[in-house]
């Protein structure tokens, strides 16, 4: 059976969690949003998935800039502060007796609002913008972490800019999504996916290296999204002195590649065992291993520093 990096195991806490709705702290069975929601009918919106780490959210900043750069790509207005957002954020988590918990996940979500009827415009929209903040109890399978994931090439591209910046973090993921269906149709994990030229661009939700030689690359970053994760192992990877490039690269260097990895918010750094049938490693490799070290202990020195 597949094993994506987002797997997790079930917990019952999560029936009687509570989600916040537009800065009210409702039951998960009773949390609900209006069939006139833009995020609902047309996909537009932005969001981002938060880890808790030692009673902090790791990369808070960091995430909430990509964010608010998001919502001004869009001309939209998230209507709240950066800090009432966050404060929103950490009321959410009290609320749900979370700060002292490990293995805690959010996903924050914001559309432009309610409209007057299905129709595209921005000028039909009657609301501020609608906030949804869900935290539930879900940490990555240990397994995950240590006996990796496979992938498979899939015909879906990471699109021109032009026509949809794959650097916009929005609820628009159709693509990613038929990405998704045919990795999974395919027997693997998570899809590869190639820019408009056909060389490597990122997974279908997670972003994709590769180890050549002691050396890790990694995709120019053109045709996806920002990662904070990426960047922070870009970041780990300088200051260990780890020679890392942002390049482009073919699916022949793939194939011949020492090791392969992604990295997600979710689930940090996760091997990446196999690609197109062509066995890598079996599990995590020592480099992987490495940079999994280190991504902990950049993530305990953000939080320190909160």
């Amino acid at each position: 059976m597949a094993q994506g990096t987002h797997d997790f195991a079930h917990d019952p806490r999560n029936e009687s969690i509570l989600i916040n709705v537009n800065g009210g702290l409702v039951p998960r069975s009773e949390a609900t949003i209006s069939v006139f929601d833009s995020g609902f009918m047309l996909g537009d919106g932005v969001w981002e998935g938060l880890r808790l780490h030692r009673g902090e959210v790791a990369f808070l900043d960091d995430h909430l800039d990509r964010l608010f750069e998001g919502a001004r790509a869009i001309a939209m207005d998230i209507g709240l502060t950066r800090d009432e957002l966050a404060t929103r954020i950490r009321d959410t988590l009290v609320g749900n007796a979370m700060l002292d918990q490990e293995g805690v996940h959010i996903r924050l979500m914001v559309t432009r609002g309610i409209r007057s009827t299905p129709y595209q415009d921005p000028r039909v929209v009657v609301s501020p913008a609608t906030i949804v903040i869900i935290p539930e109890f879900k940490a990555p399978l240990p397994s995950t972490i240590e006996t990796g994931i496979r992938l498979f090439t899939v015909h879906v591209r990471r699109g021109d800019p032009a026509v949809q910046d794959q650097k916009l973090n929005s609820h628009s993921k159709l693509n990613c999504i038929t990405a998704c269906i045919q990795a999974t149709q395919a027997g693997a994990d998570e899809a590869l996916m190639l820019d408009p030229q056909g060389f490597v661009a990122t997974c279908n939700s997670t972003h994709f290296f590769i180890v050549r030689k002691g050396e890790v690359w990694t995709s120019t970053g053109d045709y996806c999204l920002g990662g904070i994760t990426r960047s922070n192992v870009i970041r780990v990877c300088r200051e260990q002195g780890i020679p890392v490039f942002e390049k482009n690269f073919s699916l022949t260097d793939v194939y011949g590649a020492d090791e392969a990895f992604v990295t997600g918010t979710f689930a940090g750094v996760v091997p990446v065992t196999e690609v197109d049938g062509r066995v890598l490693t079996q599990g995590r490799g020592a480099m992987v291993e490495r940079l999994q070290g280190l991504y902990r202990e950049l993530m305990d020195r953000n939080v320190a520093d909160a």
